[in-house]
């Protein structure tokens, strides 16, 4: 089966796990830059052209996009699912979830546990809005940052005032969450391939840090999830409508609390963590996917099911 890898990080080590876990399969994988797709639109023969020379032969991508390219990565997505390519993420999954606001929105609606979190474009709200999701400190994001970027905890209602009204005069879109001070600087990443959690982590943030990403200087451990911490994963997984995801999620008093899913998800802190082989389990995920029809949704019985099934097993197994 041949298959592409969509990635402007040839050398990073998703990408080239990526690779050797498909070789290792027996497949073949080639590694392509979305930025260097040049998409041909025409009636009844969409195509695209990397280097001169038109993409075909896939029988499925794995797009590893990029926050800061998604229009045009999601675009690519999109090219090779009208040509018939089946995708280990859809290119609507992908944009629901880099959206934390539509993101957030579709995890309420679906009854995931979440921060209080609210959104306005006045900043004469500010001190109501701060009120409304339990008062200071509060958790200012933009809408657009990643891997811990774009995030600032505001001690006060004075502070926060002051970072939200200069957000908004540079015309960036924010949105304010609860602070859980329980968390204690740590998260629960929960990696899910196939409406299955196959690795989790607890990524501890650094002396003084509240942000416990990996890339922030976060350090993750192997950790066994609850059965009610499973049964969020997957549930946000499934209402984003995703085959792959990572989901991060704070443990609180009121239960786990799901701050994003991550729909490009690293390879390295959840393989390091759990010593288990992550992209062999997203090649099998997506061989499998490119030789059947797309899979059905999960009903809530099912995923009820599938977290019962996984209950009494350690994630790191």
């Amino acid at each position: 089966m041949k298959l592409a890898i969509l990635s402007r990080e040839p050398k990073s080590y998703s990408t080239q796990r990526l690779v050797a876990a498909a070789e290792l399969q027996g497949h073949e994988a080639v590694v392509i830059d979305h930025l260097q797709c040049n998409l041909v639109l025409e009636k009844g023969h969409p195509g695209i052209i990397y280097h001169g020379q038109p993409l075909v032969g896939f029988d499925a991508i794995i797009p590893r996009i990029g926050a800061s390219v998604t229009f045009y990565g999601t675009a690519v997505v999109r090219q090779f699912e009208m040509m018939k390519v089946r995708t280990a993420v859809d290119s609507q999954a992908i944009v629901r979830s880099r959206d934390k606001l539509r993101s957030m929105q579709i995890l309420s609606r679906a009854g995931v546990g979440m921060p209080k979190t609210a959104f306005t474009n006045n900043s004469a709200d500010v001190p109501a809005m701060i009120s409304q999701v339990g008062g200071a400190p509060v958790i200012i994001k933009l809408l657009e940052g990643t891997q811990g970027l774009g995030v600032v905890l505001a001690e006060s209602v004075k502070a926060a005032q002051s970072v939200i009204e200069a957000f908004h005069n540079l015309k960036a879109r924010i949105i304010v969450q609860e602070f859980i001070a329980e968390s204690k600087g740590a998260d629960l990443r929960a990696f899910v391939v196939d409406g299955e959690v196959v690795g989790a982590m607890k990524r501890q943030g650094k002396e003084g840090e509240f942000r416990s990403n990996l890339h922030r200087g976060g350090v993750g451990t192997l950790v066994k999830l609850t059965r009610a911490e499973k049964a969020a994963a997957l549930l946000a997984t499934k209402a984003l409508g995703l085959g792959i995801a990572g989901v991060d999620m704070l443990q609180s008093k009121r239960g786990p609390l799901v701050l994003e899913v991550n729909s490009s998800p690293g390879l390295e802190g959840i393989e390091k963590a759990t010593q288990q082989d992550i992209a062999g389990r997203i090649i099998e995920y997506t061989t499998i996917l490119a030789g059947r029809k797309k899979p059905k949704p999960k009903t809530k019985k099912e995923t009820e099911q599938a977290v019962d099934a996984q209950s009494d097993v350690p994630t790191g197994k």
